[in-house]
């Protein structure tokens, strides 16, 4: 067994990988409060997917490979394949949409939570795991079951819990607290799945070694993550715009001209402001006529 380095870079990952699960499920959370204020099911889905991606794309998935970042093994290069580590970002998006959907329609109990919970720890033990059979070292990865066990305890808690925030929570300050548990558990369950990994180091395949470079994986977790944040931001300003302007069944709302049963328009009105005002127009005075003859 081999020496395994999962802090390399010091305090910055995991203080990364933190920032990224909270925000990520800071912003899951606000979208799965509209999501329970929606009147349609459509629209309830809608917000529903952008929190799904939120909390599975940014807040597991980007927390995962940010704190990734920080793994080294100083005897062995580190790859990474790519097809695999896209797999596990599906994976997470799927199990946290799967799980919201669930317990985003009908009653509220503890028995369907519970049961969402387990179905999206799962998926999210499944996108670790995922991720790490995508990690290629010179030797093999072996895993102590006990802490494996462990993990999957913390990823199935931590599951029902968001869940359960996710249709409880309302308010800023509430959103907050939550998110901040949901991202202690996160980033628990992510270092405890990763002490339980050792690596037998086998020196005949460094040269064997494929993959993306760790640091090369810095600009493409970049970008997702500024996509993933602006793309929340603008689904989430497009669905509130339409909610604004359209009424429960997404037909456009109309004015109080309408509503009485006259067409409106702008020309309308301005016609209406014109005539008004020329009603309003006080009339000329009659000027006097003053006699021209003389006395």
């Amino acid at each position: 067994m081999t020496e395994v380095h999962h802090f390399t870079y010091g305090v910055f990952n995991p203080l990364a990988a933190y920032l990224l699960a909270f925000l990520g499920s800071f912003f899951g959370l606000l979208c799965t409060a509209r999501a329970r204020d929606a009147r349609t099911r459509g629209r309830r889905n809608r917000w529903l997917g952008i929190a799904a991606f939120a909390i599975g794309g940014g807040a597991i998935w980007l927390m995962h490979f940010a704190a990734m970042l920080g793994f080294d093994v100083p005897a062995s290069p580190v790859r990474y394949d790519l097809p695999m580590t896209l797999l596990s970002m599906i994976a997470a998006v799927v199990a946290v949409g799967l799980g919201l959907v669930i317990v985003g329609h009908g009653k509220r109990s503890l028995p369907k939570v519970i049961g969402a919970g387990t179905l999206t720890g799962s998926g999210v033990l499944v996108m670790h795991y995922t991720g790490m059979e995508g990690m290629h070292v010179a030797g093999h990865m072996t895993y102590n079951l006990s802490l494996v066990a462990a993990s999957v305890v913390i990823a199935c808690v931590a599951a029902t819990v968001a869940l359960w925030f996710a249709i409880s929570v309302r308010g800023w300050p509430r959103v907050s607290v939550a998110a901040g548990i949901m991202a202690i558990a996160v980033c628990g369950m992510h270092y405890t799945g990763m002490a339980a990994m050792s690596v037998h180091l086998d020196p005949s395949a460094i040269m064997q070694v494929h993959g993306v470079r760790p640091l090369t994986m810095i600009v493409p977790i970049t970008l997702i993550t500024a996509a993933t944040i602006v793309g929340v931001a603008l689904s989430a300003l497009q669905a509130m715009t339409e909610e604004e302007f359209t009424d429960g069944a997404g037909n456009p709302k109309r004015g109080v001209h309408a509503e009485s049963g006259n067409a409106w328009s702008l020309k309308q009105a301005s016609f209406d402001t014109t005539a008004a005002a020329g009603s309003r127009r006080p009339s000329p005075r009659p000027v006097p006529i003053r006699s021209t003859t003389g006395n």
